[in-house]
């Protein structure tokens, strides 16, 4: 925790302040992180989906090319299946790779929380401390009157 010099009325306002401004800075820069990679989770949501509409697409081309030639069918069926199991692995790369994201950034959401938690009990340590020295001159001043 920093240390804050003394004045007259308690510690150094300008430090508190400084002190404050620069973890208020520091906590809404890990929030814009985290928007922005909410906002790539669902950009990575959408990628998914517009795979799994390929994956539908070619298994619909997959029954119209049944009902064609058996040359046609045999062809199509190999390239389609190329295709999906390409789509399948993209897919699977692209969710897995959302997921390690997710946890990444639930993992710095839990982070921040804690650091909040801690900052708010230090924050108000301070304020009880700052408190206390009001308090103590306010009896002196009364004893001396």
């Amino acid at each position: 925790m920093e240390k804050f010099s003394y004045e007259a009325n308690g510690y150094n306002r300008n430090e508190v302040n400084n002190f404050v401004s620069d973890v208020i800075k520091q906590t809404e820069g890990i929030i814009t992180r985290v928007r922005k990679q909410n906002a790539e989770i669902e950009e990575l949501k959408k990628e998914i989906q517009h795979y799994k509409e390929i994956e539908t697409n070619l298994n619909n081309a997959l029954l119209q090319a049944d009902a064609t030639g058996d040359n046609i069918k045999k062809i199509a069926r190999e390239e389609s299946d190329m295709i999906v199991r390409n789509a399948k692995s993209n897919a699977s790369r692209i969710v897995n790779e959302a997921l390690l994201r997710a946890e990444k950034i639930e993992l710095q959401a839990d982070t921040l929380e804690r650091n909040m938690r801690i900052f708010k009990k230090k924050l108000k340590a301070i304020f009880e401390q700052q408190q206390a020295v009001i308090d103590e001159i306010e009896i002196l001043e009364l004893e001396d009157n």
